[in-house]
Order: structure tokens, then sequence, then C-alpha cells
């Protein structure tokens, strides 16, 4: 609910002022807290499920947003490149059952308005806005 009623918001307010409207995914924001080779924020999404996605360290997705159910061999493939850096709430509990030696794990990271101004600026002046009247966010369940 209170994603609809924040994207709702920003629509009014977008189409009132006519100002555009840009979007920014809020793993990507999330992982742009940390400099490192291979990022992977996570959110929580009850029981040992998260949201994330993988990114490279220009922040680029590697692998798009998805909902993953956690085990001990979750992003192995990443694990077993290099060094793995997750963050966000969803981190914690994959910490309790990763034991990689390439895994670092950072508590408490969590989205900043702040870390979307790079994002919004490229989609800016590219020109890269959200249709204000057919805008939605992503819902993954």
């Amino acid at each position: 609910t209170g994603l609809r009623i924040g994207v709702a918001t920003a629509k009014g307010l977008c189409f009132a002022l006519g100002k555009p409207l840009i979007g920014i995914p809020t793993l990507q924001i999330l992982a742009h807290q940390v400099a490192a080779d291979c990022i992977i924020p996570m959110l929580d999404a009850r029981r040992m499920e998260v949201y994330s996605a993988v990114f490279d360290s220009e922040y680029r997705f590697v692998s798009p947003t998805e909902a993953k159910i956690l085990d001990a061999d979750s992003y192995k493939e990443y694990l077993d490149k290099g060094k793995v850096t997750f963050l966000g709430d969803g981190s914690t509990k994959f910490a309790t059952i990763c034991q990689h030696p390439n895994a670092t794990f950072i508590a408490g990271a969590f989205p900043e308005a702040k870390d979307m101004i790079p994002f919004a600026i490229e989609k800016y002046k590219a020109a890269n806005f959200e249709d204000i009247a057919y805008f939605e966010p992503t819902y993954l369940k």
C-alpha cells in the first residue's frame, strides 16, 4: 500500500507541475552505497525469501530483480568467481546460512535518496522519463 501511495503522489505532483517522472529501481539505489566488483543488494521478503539483483562495479544489472528463496548455495556462481558484497535487510538472513569465503555482508544498509542522484541525472539528460499515466511499480509477487 505504501508503495502505491508513494507512486500515486509522485505521479500527481509531476502531472500538476508539468515535470517529468523518473523511475529508479530500489535495488540499484541500494547497490550504489558500496564500491565492489559484484554487488548483491537484498530486501527481506519474509521467511527465507529476498528480492535481489546482481550489479557490477558500474552499478549495471548483471542479473535482473527477482524473488529468490535462499539456501546455502544461493549466488554460488558469483561467489566462485570472486568477492561478492551483500547488503540490505535481506542480507542479514543470508549471512546466517552462507559460509563462502568470498562473501562480505554489510548490515544496516537501506536505500537513501542521495544515492538516487547519479541515476536521476543520467536519466534526465537522456530524457528517459516514465509515462505518468501508465507508470506502475514493479511487483514481484
